[in-house]
């Protein structure tokens, strides 16, 4: 059993009562205090004091104070007016057992509220910390999406001041050539004139030979001969062999010009090697022809071996780096094993080797636009591969 406490003091106002108890050297950490608006208990084993307040309290306002072996309440009454006694007399055990259940109930219910509370304001914590972090991400998404439209219209522009750059350098060149025509035209129907006028002169020179003598005409005869017409010239047959054209293009479709640079640029091909290499002296005499590399590399690509066809590609490229085709084959292995930066590279290299666009090499240049335009989608460069394709 406990030993009741009850050698306590307390005072009062209207408005509060100030309660004083005595630890009797009990540890403060075995001190539990119980408080509602109609009951006090203090446990510090062995002992136990009780009270039946004598009118209800503002327990969440009142405070108790531990300090000096003492506990200090400070009771905040509900109802301003003095107090006859602190505790309730001639409480029977039942109504007491009442009130202290009574008060466990009143204590759970309001822990539980409290425990209500702080859960609520926990998720409205957690619900504003989530929408400020969706906030910032919507930011920074937008941020992100605002950086890649303004590369793209970079990028767009610098592409069709590209174009602007090559429509022009293609019209200062076609200029170039008509000028360069006019002027072939010209000296050719100067070379004419000349040459018309030599024959001109050959014939009066011919006209004006005649034999003098006894039996010579007269002035007048010689003045009518003179204004006589020379007669016509004799028959003959003129043999032509044209040189036979190599393009099947229609004359009003005629790109003379492009496809001599065209079959200029190809002889030079054929004829650049690298004989700079160290390997070479290594390397069998089929295996130092560019030719047969590329051919070898076909093969290789056919049976799906696509790193042996990018060395034979490469050695070739070593040996020979005009040959647009050895590009382009290497930039479909590179497309093969998902090399795609390396195929852009390539296919642009081939693009530039098949210049100018002829229909000789109308088809290898669609497959580079192809490869080029596979490689950049694969990237996920959508604007990119529609530009540059």
């Amino acid at each position: 059993m406990p030993l009741q406490v009850s050698d306590y003091s307390w005072q009062q106002t209207k408005t509060a009562v100030f309660l004083s108890l005595p630890l009797k050297g009990v540890c403060v950490r075995d001190t539990d205090v119980f408080c509602t608006e109609n009951y006090l208990k203090v446990n510090f084993p062995p002992f136990l004091f009780e009270a039946f307040l004598y009118a209800p309290i503002d327990d969440e306002s009142s405070k108790a104070k531990i300090g000096n072996d003492t506990i200090v309440f400070t009771l905040y009454k509900k109802e301003a007016a003095m107090w006859e006694t602190l505790s309730v007399t001639g409480v029977d055990k039942e109504t007491m057992q009442r009130i202290r259940e009574k008060s466990i109930l009143q204590a759970q219910e309001r822990a539980k509220e409290a425990t209500e509370a702080k859960a609520a304001a926990k998720r409205e914590d957690q619900k504003y910390a989530l929408s400020v972090m969706m906030k910032i991400e919507e930011e920074e998404r937008k941020k992100i999406e605002d950086m890649k439209e303004n590369e793209r219209i970079k990028a767009t522009k610098e592409l069709e001041a590209w174009k602007e750059y090559q429509r022009k350098a293609e019209e200062h060149k076609k200029i170039q050539r008509e000028e360069k025509l006019c002027q072939k035209e010209k000296q050719i129907k100067e070379e004419r004139k000349k040459l018309k006028y030599k024959s001109l002169t050959r014939n009066s020179a011919s006209r004006n030979l005649a034999p003098k003598g006894r039996n010579s005409e007269n002035i007048f005869t010689e003045k009518l001969k003179e204004d006589s017409i020379p007669a016509p010239r004799s028959v003959g047959s003129i043999k032509i062999n044209f040189t036979p054209r190599v393009f099947p293009t229609a004359l009003r479709e005629s790109q003379v010009a492009e496809e001599e640079e065209w079959l200029h640029k190809q002889a030079e091909a054929r004829r650049a090697m690298n004989t700079d290499i160290a390997e070479l002296c290594d390397l069998k005499e089929e295996e130092k022809n560019p030719e047969w590399l590329k051919d070898k590399g076909n093969k290789l690509f056919a049976t799906e071996n696509y790193l042996a066809a990018i060395n034979a590609y490469n050695l070739a490229i070593r040996l020979n780096n005009k040959m647009p085709l050895l590009y382009l084959n290497r930039a479909a292995c590179h497309l093969k094993l998902k090399n795609l930066h390396k195929a852009i590279e390539d296919s642009s290299k081939a693009l530039e080797l098949l210049m100018p666009p002829v229909t000789d090499n109308a088809n290898a240049r669609m497959k580079a636009h192809v490869r080029r335009g596979t490689a950049f989608c694969q990237l996920e460069l959508y604007v990119e591969g529609i530009l540059f394709s």
